[in-house]
This record gives C-alpha cells, structure tokens and sequence, in this order.
C-alpha cells in the first residue's frame, strides 16, 4: 500500500519543544529490524558479538570523528538493539547537567547535522553500508530511535548503571525473542 498522509498519521516519538542539537546528554536505543538477533548472541551473560556486532561498535566509536561535537559515554551492542550515552557540546567537555542551559552555539548557526537524529541517522546508515558489502542481510534497523535526555546526574548515572547490566538482564529482557510469549 502507497502511503496517503490522509491515512497513514505517524506521530513522532521526539519530545515536543526539546532542542535536539542542544548540550547535554541523551541515552539513545537503537533497535534491530523486527528485533532479529542480528548483532550477537548472549552466552553465559556476556554479549559475543557477530561480524555486524563489531561493525556497530566500530561505527558507534567512530562517531566523534564524523560529529566532533559529540562526546562517546556508554555504550552495549546487544543481540537485536544498542544502548548509548552521547554528549553534545562543542568543547566536548562532559557538559553541564540539565541540557536545558543556553546553546553554545549561535541558534544562526546550528544546521540540522548537529542534531541526535543526524547522528543517529549517520550511525545507521554506516552500519547498513557495511552490512550489504558483507552480509546477506539487507534490513538493519527499525524506522525510528529512542532517546530520553538525561536531566541530570542521577538520570546519567542510572542510565550508565542500565546500559552496564543489560546483558546481564537478558534472560528476562522483553526484547530477548527467547522469553516472548
């Protein structure tokens, strides 16, 4: 089916009035094409990456070269989603908490390649790119991202603390195909 704006209404899941390009720290979810365990298996509680696992890690850890504004925290490729902490901040500096401080940056200069959804955007498409030269797998992503921005040092530690366990949860995740109904 064809899409028709007067049929299809697709809500974004972004927060309302929330600068995305603004400093602070967000913890973004990234999850695979209908949650297929496509990036590694979880044995005795310990992530073993596939091919495409390491291609992640290696593109999530390339991400201040292609964005410098952006600061790596946390991160944990798990077997259909990854988990991430990113700072935003041009002196990639960890930056003051909340993120709702003034920007940096002249609001005139800012251009949407600043944002967390073209870096998430970024991100994926270097992910996908090295799937099809290497892999059989042609869909990689689901369509959007999860994001919640961190408020302050708790929330960040909380989320550091979350991103830590994750493969220690999964027996129990929801996410784990394995303990669907």
């Amino acid at each position: 089916m064809e899409f028709d704006p007067h049929i299809h209404h697709r809500r974004s899941i972004r927060r309302r009035g929330q600068d995305y390009a603004r400093a602070g720290a967000y913890f973004i979810t990234l999850c695979a094409e209908n949650r297929k365990s496509i990036f590694g298996q979880i044995r005795q509680e310990t992530m073993q990456l596939y091919p495409l696992g390491h291609a992640a890690v290696q593109c999530w850890e390339t991400i201040p070269s292609h964005f410098p504004h952006v600061r790596l925290d946390s991160f944990v490729v798990m077997p259909n989603h990854l988990h991430g902490i990113l700072f935003l901040d041009d002196s990639c500096q960890e930056p003051p908490l909340p993120p709702n401080v003034p920007p940096v940056w002249p609001p005139e200069t800012k251009t949407p390649s600043r944002t967390i959804g073209s870096i998430v955007r970024g991100f994926k498409i270097g992910v996908t790119k090295w799937a099809k030269q290497h892999t059989s797998i042609q869909a990689i992503w689901q369509r959007d991202y999860f994001d919640r921005v961190l408020r302050d040092q708790e929330e960040l530690v909380r989320a550091r603390n979350y991103i830590a366990n994750n493969p220690l949860q999964w027996a129990i995740d929801k996410d784990n195909p394995e303990c669907r109904p």
